[in-house]
């Protein structure tokens, strides 16, 4: 097995600790470090650095120590990374790297993006100098339950599936036999996100009113509303992409990069058979000159309008009542209906396509395209209306079987 450490033992601050040394890539360059793990706080049985206790409790560790770098060493010549080494120069470039077989890159560019965000925030500074192979499951679970007071529920999740992927990256690249990020859970007490809003038919159309001005931003609110594409989608969009029967979704737009939809499924052909869709579309139609082809909402360079810069400058301003009418100097009249943002569009979409099928849930999953039907039920589906409630109990009622009464 080569070479054996025994590790030595030493007291600090009350525990007792053994320090052993290991190989690490650190710049592109092979380094002895040496390493320290705490075993037991001193006291009872654990007296001495040279009582028995203790010492069993090192053997053992570095029977796992030992062990290990001997697994290494016969499955891979590779030697222990830091773990922002491997994050720079082999799990990054991972993500960008363009997959020749489709032209696109191996992760999505909102999925990189949303990566470096929370490596940069959290996973950066917690993992600092700790290697590959030096990294235990307990620091996982100490790291997420230091985050529990100040992070959202849905942010540690986000945490935790980029740490599991690192790992399960290193797996792949043959630096471990085991991922410690398994083992990582999410604090049960973890603060749970507030309610996600949606826009009601009602109000989707109170919306659209106050924006009787601006035909494209009706639009992009009715695409939300009345159809549930998401943001990127409505982006998109090219006037090719319109027929007599449907839309074809065929891409997204993330950060002015023009990509492929999120997922397989959100690739597909959905009716055109609401009204309050066609009408707007066939306005802006004729005030873009009738064009057959090209970005339905194109910037001044020839390419997608950036949908956030028309948000903040036109339609927020609208529905608050803060926009000035150039011409006429007059503020118009705000919007009965908080602004709550496109995604709440989709979600209204979701609730409004089960209350008018009478709760059919696979038109709303086929409506937003979800692989499952549990992403649409647990995420977008709302409470419907109290007129839906009392409509579908009066179904009920009338489909009860009626049975005579016994004697």
């Amino acid at each position: 097995m080569g070479h054996l450490q025994r590790g030595y033992i030493y007291e600090a601050s009350g525990w007792f600790y053994v320090r052993h040394y290991v190989s690490v890539i650190v710049n592109g360059e092979s380094n002895r470090m040496q390493r320290s793990h705490r075993l037991v706080a001193k006291g009872g049985k654990y007296y001495s650095c040279d009582c028995k206790a203790v010492k069993l409790m090192r053997d053992e560790l570095m029977l796992k120590v030992n062990q290990q770098q001997f697994n290494h060493s016969q499955t891979s010549q590779r030697e222990d990374m830091r773990i922002v080494d491997f994050w720079d120069t082999l799990y990054l470039p991972y993500c960008e790297e363009t997959v020749k077989l489709t032209g696109e890159s191996r992760k999505k560019p909102s999925t990189v993006r949303g990566y470096k965000q929370i490596w940069k925030q959290h996973l950066k500074s917690h993992f600092a100098n700790r290697t590959l192979r030096e990294y235990e499951p307990y620091m996982g679970n100490r790291f997420l339950r230091s985050l529990a007071s100040t992070q959202g529920k849905t942010t540690l999740k986000h945490i935790k599936a980029l740490g599991t992927a690192i790992f399960s990256h290193a797996i792949e690249e043959e630096f471990l036999t085991l991922s410690p990020w398994r083992e990582v859970k999410i604090p049960r007490d973890a603060i749970e996100p507030e309610r996600t809003q949606h826009y009601t038919i009602e109000e989707a159309e109170d919306l659209i009113s106050t924006l009787v001005d601006h035909v494209d931003c009706q639009l992009i609110i009715a695409l939300s509303c009345f159809l549930g594409l998401r943001p990127g989608e409505i982006a998109a969009l090219r006037w090719e992409d319109f027929d007599s029967d449907c839309v074809h979704i065929r891409r997204s737009v993330v950060r002015g990069v023009v990509g492929v939809p999120k997922t397989a499924e959100s690739t597909a052909d959905l009716p055109m058979v609401e009204p309050r869709i066609l009408i707007p579309l066939e306005l802006w139609r004729r005030r873009s000159g009738n064009r057959i082809e090209g970005w339905i909402f194109e910037s001044r360079n020839g390419t997608p309008t950036d949908l956030h810069n028309m948000i903040a400058r036109v339609i927020v301003p609208h529905i608050e009542g803060t926009a000035r009418c150039v011409s006429c100097k007059l503020t118009p009249q705000a919007s009965r209906v908080t602004w709550k943002g496109l995604y709440a569009g989709r979600r209204g979409a979701a609730t409004a396509a089960v209350e008018a099928t009478g709760g059919n849930y696979a038109v709303a999953q086929a409506l937003l395209r979800h692989k499952s039907m549990k992403t649409t039920l647990d995420v977008y589906k709302k409470h419907i209306t109290p007129e839906a409630f009392r409509t579908g109990m009066k179904l009920l009622a009338a489909s009860t079987v009626s049975f005579k009464t016994l004697p």
